[in-house]
């Protein structure tokens, strides 16, 4: 497989939404400087909503747009642009969270090797992770919308409170716990209408859920979709009228059937030399024994062929995959960076769990259909 093109961060990317929003609502750049437009341009608001559908990707919603009346009505004010590399909720939220592109935050992966300890762990469970303000200590849009004194609130399950992914990406202001989309719109709600000037952010979670249980093009998607919707335009109906809302999503998703995988466990070859296995099945990250680079890259390369490109950690650095990479950040990227092209995937059945080897739908590498997110901005009414 020919060597792949990065994500085009240039043209604006998820890093870019909350920047933008943050602007529309008079927080400045950094503490003390002067107004700012924001990569985006947004209309000033007193008031903002930002909702994240998780796995909500741009083109399977263009497929769907009949199912979604409300987010149809809205096609003037949306764009498409580009998550981040990988293309996975993770690094996403990093990006999201601090306006800044994978390399730079440093939340690399679904699971990413810890230089420190030489242990991989998973960057959404955060199970024996690292301290998550150390691992990543870049300050958030959520704390200098608070430090600008907005109130802020997020709105999420319970069990995002405090947990490591949202300590490291998504700190700041006040967390609320709500369970059903419904009941999160409320809570939405209630916190706009509390505070003369605020920023609110809501996330939803079904539809990446379903996208991978059933697959992206299911009847399970696509009903899960129509409820989004639906809530939205409530949400859209009771906000005040100078507060804005914008919908993005971390990711996009692709179809993979299981024939087309390659199980690592069933190829003795591939793990030869390999001290780590890291990423997810559609990016991975091969982390080598001391001297074995060329050989373990030799063996990849042999077993994938064209269905996946196996590049080192200096040509995917080089390419931009991951924008720019801090120096302090390079360790965690694999020795190898294994990025699957049409719907290849490549799994490990030997350590990783039932439930993830029976996905349908998976994201993670830089097709469009992973790659490109939407952002619809509706301005407040009244600024």
């Amino acid at each position: 497989m020919e060597g792949p093109a990065a994500p085009d961060y240039a043209s604006g990317s998820l890093a870019d939404v909350l920047p933008s929003v943050c602007a529309s609502l008079g927080v400045p750049s950094v503490a003390g400087a002067a107004a700012w437009a924001g990569p985006l341009a947004l209309p000033a608001a007193r008031r903002g909503v930002v909702v994240l559908v998780d796995g909500l990707g741009a083109r399977q919603l263009g497929r769907r747009l009949g199912h979604a009346p409300w987010l149809r009505a809205q096609v003037t004010g949306t764009r498409t642009l580009v998550s981040g590399f990988p293309s996975t909720t993770a690094t996403s939220m990093g990006s999201f969270g601090t306006g800044s592109h994978p390399g730079t935050h440093g939340m690399l992966g679904y699971e990413v090797l810890d230089p420190a300890r030489d242990q991989v762990f998973n960057e959404l469970s955060w199970e024996d992770g690292p301290v998550p303000e150390r691992w990543q200590p870049r300050t958030t849009w959520f704390e200098r919308a608070a430090a600008a004194g907005l109130g802020v609130v997020r709105i999420g399950p319970g069990f995002f409170d405090g947990s490591g992914l949202t300590q490291a990406a998504l700190r700041g202001g006040r967390f609320a716990a709500a369970e059903s989309l419904p009941a999160r719109v409320d809570a939405a709600l209630a916190a706009v209408r509390a505070t003369p000037r605020g920023l609110v952010y809501l996330y939803w979670g079904e539809v990446d859920k379903l996208g991978h249980v059933h697959g992206p093009e299911s009847l399970e998607w696509t009903a899960e979709l129509e409820a989004v919707d639906r809530e939205l335009a409530c949400l859209a109906a009771g906000l005040p009228d100078d507060a804005s809302l914008t919908v993005t999503a971390d990711h996009g998703m692709l179809a993979c059937p299981h024939e087309t995988r390659l199980d690592v466990a069933d190829e003795p070859s591939l793990r030869v030399g390999v001290r780590h296995l890291g990423g997810e099945p559609r990016t991975t990250h091969v982390y080598c024994e001391e001297g074995a680079v060329a050989d373990v890259a030799a063996a990849w390369s042999a077993v994938l062929g064209d269905r996946a490109w196996v590049g080192r950690r200096d040509e995917a650095v080089a390419a931009g995959l991951f924008g720019v990479v801090a120096p302090e950040h390079r360790a965690r990227i694999g020795d190898l960076v294994v990025v699957s092209g049409g719907d290849f995937t490549v799994v490990d059945s030997g350590r990783m769990r039932p439930q993830l080897l029976a996905l349908r739908g998976m994201h993670g590498a830089l097709s469009g259909e992973e790659l490109e997110v939407p952002v619809v901005h509706v301005p407040a009414r009244v600024a």
